[in-house]
């Protein structure tokens, strides 16, 4: 494994995507933020992460339903850091609606952020890593990855070719030394989990409370939300020397919620 190692992490400036890139930044890794928000409110972030654990943390705006963005994107990463070893594909938007009532352009959006932009990302990057001989690609797929549930078909649909493509980047990197992952999260209690509260609220007319008991949580045995830090130490651990031999897996952490 190449010391320091450099990570690019899409949807990096809140959410999962941070809390990833906060934990490969105190392993030391070099880091890539992308993602939207207040301009002030990265350049603190990205600021923080080098002041407190003495990495290079930069930033880039990549527009994650633009090819043309995404392969500028991990060519400023290598530029800069002179490789990237590790991609994480976090980038997701939602949207819940019946199909008949769903916009044409939600379910084409997401797709792209949530799936087209991963495999963009993934041709960019894992040329640099065979040639190397090393590197790890997780991508942030979802228990939607695996099993569904209603008013979120483009997301469904999105999540579960995440897995696909995890599946077939692990078969054609296998003998190079770069493993391909997802990871399948439950609820994590996110900004875009927030927002899909008073959504569902609407579509299923029940209050925003039972949202979160009788929706979100029901299928979650542990009857708990997701930890940030818990999905982020997965990924750091993916990145390891010691799993090297875990590759073209679908990893739930859900709660319990695929075992039923």
């Amino acid at each position: 494994m190449p010391h320091p190692l450099n990570a690019v992490v899409t949807g990096s400036t809140s959410g999962i995507g941070l809390g990833i890139a906060t934990a490969f930044a105190a392993k030391g890794y070099n880091i890539m933020l992308n993602g939207f928000g207040d301009a002030g409110e990265i350049e603190a972030v990205r600021a923080e992460l080098e002041d407190k654990y003495g990495v290079t943390a930069l930033y880039n705006g990549a527009d994650m339903t633009k090819p043309e963005d995404i392969r500028l994107l991990i060519k400023e990463a290598e530029t800069a850091f002179g490789q990237v070893d590790i991609l994480v594909n976090n980038a997701g938007i939602q949207h819940v609606a019946r199909i008949e009532e769903f916009p044409e352009e939600k379910f084409d959006a997401i797709i792209a952020v949530n799936l087209v932009s991963a495999f963009h990302a993934i041709k960019a990057a894992i040329g640099g890593m065979k040639a190397r001989g090393f590197g790890r690609i997780v991508n942030i797929a979802s228990a939607h990855g695996l099993v569904a549930s209603p008013f979120k078909s483009a997301y469904v649909a999105a999540k579960h070719g995440v897995v696909g493509l995890t599946k077939t980047v692990a078969l054609e990197a296998a003998e190079f030394g770069v493993t391909c992952n997802a990871i399948c999260p439950g609820y994590v209690k996110t900004p875009l989990v927030e927002k899909q509260i008073p959504d569902t609220a609407r579509e299923r007319g029940i209050t925003e409370d039972e949202v979160v008991k009788d929706v979100m949580l029901a299928p979650q045995p542990t009857k708990r939300f997701i930890d940030i830090e818990e999905v982020a130490a997965l990924a750091t651990f993916l990145c390891s020397d010691q799993a090297g031999s875990i590759t073209g897996a679908a990893l739930s952490i859900d709660g319990g919620w695929a075992a039923h």
